[in-house]
C-alpha cells in the first residue's frame, strides 16, 4: 500500500472495494467529508492508477460453474518467447479464472472453473493441455472454499 495515503483515502477505498456503485453523497457521508473532496480524491486515485476500474462481480456458483480444479502446468521451455506464447494461449480460455507463473515444482498454477469433472476434463484435454510448449500438468480438485474474496483493504 503506497504510504503517501492518508487516512480519507484509505476510508473511501475500503468502502469502494466493498461496494464500488455506492453513491458519492453516502460514500462522502460514511467518510466524513463532502461530495466535492470525495470525487476529487477517486478521480486522483484512478489517476495514478491505484483503482484500475469498476466491473460487477458474478457468482460462479449461480452461473452453474461449481468445480474448481487447481492445475501446475509445466514447460518443457522456460525461454522468454516460449513464455510470452503460453501467457497469450491461456488468457484466451475463459474457464481459467487465475493464471500464476510462479518459481517450485512447476512453471504456472492456475484456477480452472467448470460445470462438473467431465467439463474439467474436456477442458483440460481440449485447452489445456494443447497450450503451447505444456510438458504435463497436474490436477488438484477443490472440495470446499474455505476463504474466497476479492482483495479488500484490512
Amino acid at each position: 500500500m503506497d504510504p503517501d495515503l492518508d487516512t480519507q483515502d484509505r476510508k473511501i477505498l475500503a468502502e469502494l472495494t466493498q461496494n464500488a456503485r455506492i453513491p458519492i453523497a453516502e460514500l462522502a457521508r460514511r467518510v466524513g467529508l463532502s461530495k466535492t473532496p470525495v470525487a476529487q480524491r477517486i478521480r486522483h486515485l484512478e489517476e495514478i492508477g491505484l483503482i484500475t476500474g469498476y466491473r460487477a462481480i458474478l457468482s460462479p456458483l449461480k452461473l452453474g460453474l461449481t468445480h474448481v480444479t487447481y492445475v501446475e502446468v509445466s514447460m518443457n521451455d522456460t525461454r522468454e518467447h516460449a513464455l510470452q506464447q503460453f501467457n497469450a494461449a491461456v488468457r484466451a480460455i475463459p474457464e481459467v479464472e487465475e493464471c500464476y507463473m510462479i518459481a517450485g515444482g512447476c512453471d504456472y498454477l492456475m484456477k480452472v472453473r467448470s460445470r462438473d469433472m467431465a467439463d474439467f476434463r474436456r477442458i483440460l484435454a481440449e485447452k489445456i493441455s494443447t497450450l503451447p510448449h505444456v510438458s504435463n500438468t497436474s490436477s488438484h480438485v477443490s472440495m470446499e472454499a474455505v476463504v474466497e474474496q476479492n482483495f479488500r483493504l484490512g
